[in-house]
């Protein structure tokens, strides 16, 4: 099995397209990265919507919603190129369906025909697709049915975006290959072994007395009928031993 990212910074990467393959002519139209740092969110964002001097395919637009008016006076790949590899260079670039966006970016590098080389270059890659696949076959590793998996909310995911697409991402991410680092020990990762998020303990000293409530007489005959329902459905109840 593919193991998780051990960088101690991880970008979780997201693209949208002109269209699906690049050796078409399609170009990338925004990028999205969000940084961890030891498994935890910053909030440092790299967010950027890009002209591809060309035109959308009309279904992409329906994915994505992004449409050639609206780049028009955005800004092209090799202004924003520099900013993009300092933000990437050095970490592990976290990504679902890493060839798709992945051949995207190489595509753009060396339409600068200046060296920029590729991806390589800069950073090392892990393919979250590629990790649930084998983490959970046969069964659907959409980002969709990842956060369903995961009960991650992206109700707020109508169309589909690379910065929105990369935080949805970062937090599949954090619970499929184990959580977030442990809040008392910055060095250990929380749920590792597990494979969940483990909540902090609380100090014995610290705890605030139990409260105890007894059931009051209707409560407990009521209870009695169900451990009753139970041992008939069944032929036995644990409960009543």
């Amino acid at each position: 099995m593919l193991s998780p990212v051990t960088s101690n910074r991880i970008v979780v990467l997201d693209t949208e397209t002109t269209g699906l393959n690049p050796q078409e002519g399609h170009r990338i139209i925004e990028i999205g990265c969000v940084e961890l740092i030891n498994r935890r969110n910053t909030g440092n964002r790299f967010h950027v919507y890009i002209n591809p001097d060309r035109h959308i395919d009309q279904g992409a637009i329906e994915v994505h919603g992004i449409t050639n008016q609206f780049l028009e006076d955005k800004p092209h790949f090799a202004d924003i190129r520099e900013d993009f590899i300092a933000f990437i260079k050095g970490a592990e670039l976290v990504i679902h369906n890493a060839p798709f966006d992945v051949g995207f970016i190489n595509h753009e590098f060396a339409l600068l025909n200046d060296q920029a080389g590729t991806i390589d270059n800069y950073s090392t890659v892990f393919d979250t697709l590629a990790f649930a696949r084998k983490k959970h076959p046969g069964q659907r590793n959409s980002l969709d049915a990842l956060c369903k998996r995961y009960a991650i909310d992206n109700s707020h995911r109508e169309l589909h975006g690379a910065l929105l697409d990369a935080e949805i991402l970062a937090d599949v991410y954090l619970l499929m290959t184990g959580g977030q680092s442990s809040l008392l020990d910055e060095g250990e990762v929380a749920g590792q072994e597990s494979g969940r998020p483990r909540k902090p303990k609380l100090l014995a000293t610290n705890r605030p007395p139990l409260t105890i409530v007894y059931g009051n007489e209707q409560e407990l005959e009521a209870h009695q009928r169900r451990l009753d329902d139970i041992e008939k459905s069944s032929g036995a109840c644990l409960w009543k031993q």
